[in-house]
């Protein structure tokens, strides 16, 4: 049977659980992990603040040994263990944690490189100036209320009477139950400027706020990449940061070794491992996910940050750089979270809330501290008074003291004759005989005179908030010019996505397209120049069935044009396309793009960037033609976009790039070629649905088989040729000089170059010229290309030779002469396309990576 010293007294579980954890989580909430919205602290920091104020142990003052520091702490005020409060100490000492460090350390305390610090009794602390300043200063003078501490043996500040908003000062980060929080450190001098302005424009938006506080502020400095994320997070309280260290291009001088390009990294994001991101990049390196690195080093010292990453000689430098962002931390995201408390429950604080906050805590400390030297000069005046009533009286008061017959009949008769209270009364008896001189009485009237004026200063202060806000603001340009220093951490306003582009090197390269539909990437540099009449490389593996239908290069940050013979356009980026081999077959292209079966690719075309000048010229097998601005193909669906329409049994042959300066060339299978203008009076320009006009008569059984395009100043040359009464003679010509010539090329290898003025400008839809005389009987025109002095073309045949070599080889001869032989062939092989190489890779390259950076 149970006493009624132990009953059992039945509880639900449920509910008893629920009460348990729910206080539980409000004891860790409150007394650990989330910081007060007025002095921005947790309860462990601010007890350390407290109890080395209490020691004494401000800026000016020797060191004391962290252990004696932490035993005071854990004795008086913080019942946990000594680790914990020995790292936010450290914490707290730490520049690299710590916008504003609050503790100055003397020994060890660990480095950015995550090393620990040493034991707590070989380093040293104590307060910082700023501390004093601007978190304890007033303590002393009933600002903010005490509490009991864990066995009621002493008393301890709920808070602490900031003066600046420590809160967004250091920032803070801690996991409660349930909730966390994480608030970015910032700029002092920002700040002090932000809560100004808050106190002269209560109504102040966030835009406004923005301009006197841009951002967070890094104690590590690095970047910013962009405002949006900032904006969100002021506004809402919730936000991402996308922060980026800084990094830097050189080239480094070897001893006995070429020059090779560099990555220096000098500034890292918030937070993150020095030590750990070169292993990480190392590690990476390795596993062969990141490309183009030889070496990486760390040069850091006391003069600053530095890690060396040394490149390969054929790696781009950009890209490997945006790779860095992209798969390291040294491109990183601060997820914002502005929870504290705000009288003891936790709030999400927008920037607004949380300096409003502060600000009503900062007038109420004024207000408590007014109040107190009130009472204290009040109290002051109180014994002045009494002093200067005994003053006056002197020798009555003298004579009374001396005839009492002890200290409390003295008192009474003292109270009783001059209407003193207690307090004056016991303040007269114990004067100094030395107070009684004239000198002395003097001083007490002018004290009295300072504490009149005084109390009624104070009750000003009091009955008025304007007189508290200015003292609020005189206090905090005090701090700013003491404390303020410079912005460590740029805002870039440039958002700074990585997006694939950016991380792939922008190369020439080879995009090889066969009639059964497989498509493959290569570089240029796979297949080097040639001599002329040489065999060439093997550039594909194929069927027996299959060829060569489509052969271009370009670069791969080019967006790359595909269209259809049913009149339908489709876009991929270049480095969409897989990269394969010489010998490889490719990937079929219907897993790439959406064409149906009954469709097949017939032109493909790469293009560096849609431009308001330019225009896509079409021509159909049946001769119909038509120019369609290209920024009508910016941004193709991704089943496609109509690019043409048309007549029955027709289909879309070629496609070419060109401004309505300049002209066109086609040639058909059998010879003939036809050169006319591409301006408006030929060719006006139509919409994408559209039919086009005819471009050639063909003679019977003849069709067409090429296209090109001739530059403004091409049309030029020809019409003053035209004007000269240049004639179409058969004589080969010797004309030279870097202007573009014709590039006439047959399916037996054969080809020449020929002047542009030997195919004078025509009207559209004629028959044309004679553009090369066969050689041999079944031999047919394969392509006529515009060609410039340097440039190289690439030729291929069905059977995926290719064969690269200079266009300065070819022999310049007149149109009716047969060429000369470019390629040696095979009986069964044949000529199947031609491609001018894109310019050379400085040229070619330096704009892109100029723009891949940009948007890196």
């Amino acid at each position: 049977m149970s006493t009624p010293e132990q009953r059992i007294v039945p509880t639900d579980l449920r509910n008893e659980m629920s009460r348990s954890y729910l206080e539980y989580a409000m004891s860790v909430i409150v007394g650990r992990a989330l910081p007060d919205a007025r002095d921005g602290l947790k309860p462990v920091h601010r007890r350390i603040l407290y109890a080395m104020h209490e020691l004494g142990l401000t800026a000016d003052r020797p060191f004391r040994k962290c252990a004696r520091v932490v035993g005071e702490v854990l004795g008086k005020y913080h019942p946990h263990g000594d680790s914990a409060v020995y790292d936010a100490l450290v914490r707290m000492a730490q520049h690299f944690s710590m916008r504003a460090p609050l503790i100055d350390g003397h020994g060890n305390f660990g480095s950015v490189d995550n090393d620990p610090p040493a034991a707590m009794r070989y380093t040293e602390c104590r307060l910082q100036a700023l501390s004093s300043e601007a978190l304890l200063q007033d303590i002393e003078s009933e600002t903010v209320d005490f509490i009991d501490n864990f066995d009621g043996s002493q008393q301890e500040p709920i808070v602490l009477p900031a003066r600046v908003p420590q809160l967004l000062l250091n920032g803070s980060a801690g996991i409660a139950v349930g909730m966390a929080t994480n608030i970015p450190p910032h700029n002092l001098g920002e700040l002090i400027d932000v809560v100004i302005a808050l106190i002269h424009n209560p109504d102040i938006s966030l835009p406004e706020l923005m301009q006197h506080i841009p951002g967070p502020d890094f104690p590590t400095g690095g970047q910013i990449l962009g405002t949006s994320g900032i904006r969100e997070a002021y506004s809402t309280g919730r936000g991402s940061i996308t922060m980026r260290g800084v990094a830097a291009i050189e080239t480094i001088e070897q001893r006995g070794r070429p020059d090779r390009e560099a990555i220096i990294i000098t500034e890292l994001p918030y937070q993150t491992n020095k030590a750990a991101l070169i292993e990480r990049i190392a590690e990476m390196v390795n596993e062969r996910r990141l490309e183009g690195i030889a070496d990486i080093r760390d040069e850091s010292d006391r003069e600053g940050m530095r890690i060396v990453i040394e490149l390969r000689r054929d790696a781009y430098p950009r890209v490997v750089l945006n790779n860095l962002y992209k798969q390291t931390p040294l491109q990183n995201n601060f997820g914002v979270n502005m929870l504290a408390l705000v009288n003891g429950e936790p709030q999400v604080l927008s920037l607004k809330q949380l300096l409003e906050t502060f600000l009503d805590f900062r007038v109420e400390t004024i207000t408590r501290r007014t109040r107190y030297e009130l009472r204290k000069a009040e109290e002051r005046d109180h014994i002045l008074q009494g002093y200067l009533i005994a003053l006056e009286n002197m020798d009555a008061v003298i004579y009374l003291i001396r005839h009492a017959a002890d200290t409390p009949t003295a008192k009474q008769e003292l109270m009783a004759s001059y209407e003193l209270t207690e307090l004056q009364a016991d303040a007269i008896l114990q004067m100094q005989l030395r107070r009684l001189t004239a000198l002395e009485a003097d001083k007490i009237e002018q004290e009295h005179r300072e504490l009149q004026l005084k109390i009624a200063d104070l009750r000003d202060i009091l009955a008025r908030r304007e007189r508290i806000l200015e003292i609020i603001e005189t206090e905090l340009m005090a701090l700013r010019e003491r404390h303020a220093n410079p912005r460590r951490t740029a805002i870039e306003r440039d958002e700074g996505d990585l997006t694939d582009i950016s991380l792939i090197a922008n190369e020439q390269v080879v995009i090889l397209v066969t009639e059964q539909g497989y498509i493959k990437r290569m570089p240029v540099d796979t297949f080097e120049a040639q001599s002329r009449a040489t065999r060439g490389k093997s550039g594909t593996k194929m069927k027996d069935d299959d060829g060569i239908q489509h052969f271009i290069t370009c670069c791969t940050h080019d967006h790359v044009l595909f269209f259809s013979d049913r009149g339908v356009a489709y876009s991929l980026r270049a480095y969409q396309i897989p990269e394969g081999s010489r010998v490889s077959r490719g990937v079929p292209i219907v897993q790439m793009l959406p064409v149906p079966r009954e469709e097949k690719i017939t032109s493909v075309l790469g293009i560096r960037e849609f431009t308001d000048d330019d225009y896509l010229v079409m021509l159909t097998q049946g001769g119909f033609i038509k120019k369609t601005a290209l920024s009508a193909f910016s941004n193709i669906r991704a089943n496609g976009l109509i690019a043409i329409s048309l007549a029955e049994n027709d289909l879309l042959r070629w496609v070419r790039l060109g401004r309505d300066t300049d002209s066109i060339l086609i040639a058909s299978r059998q010879g003939m070629s036809i050169h006319f203008k591409a301006d408006d009076d030929q060719l006006r320009p139509l919409g994408r649905p559209t039919r086009g006009v005819r471009a050639m008569a063909l003679r019977h059984e003849d069709e067409l088989i090429s296209m090109d395009i001739l530059p403004s100043q091409v049309v030029e040359a020809v019409a003053q040729a035209a004007d000269q009464g240049d004639d179409d003679e058969d004589s080969e010509t010797s004309e030279t000089g870097d202007s573009p010539w014709v590039l006439v090329i047959t399916a037996a290898g054969l080809g020449k170059r020929v002047p542009v003025s030997k195919f004078r400008l025509q009207n559209r839809a004629g028959m044309g010229l004679k553009a090369i005389k066969f050689r041999k009987g079944g031999d047919h025109l394969v392509a006529v290309l515009v060609v410039h002095e340097g440039d190289e073309l690439m030729l291929i045949t069905n059977r995926g030779i290719i064969i690269r070599q200079a266009s300065d080889d070819i022999s310049i001869q007149s149109r009716q002469a047969t060429g000369v032989r470019l390629q040696r062939l095979d009986d069964d092989d044949a000529i199947a396309a031609v491609a001018l190489v894109p310019p050379a890779a400085e040229e070619a390259l330096a704009a892109p990576e100029e723009e891949g950076a940009a948007d890196s």
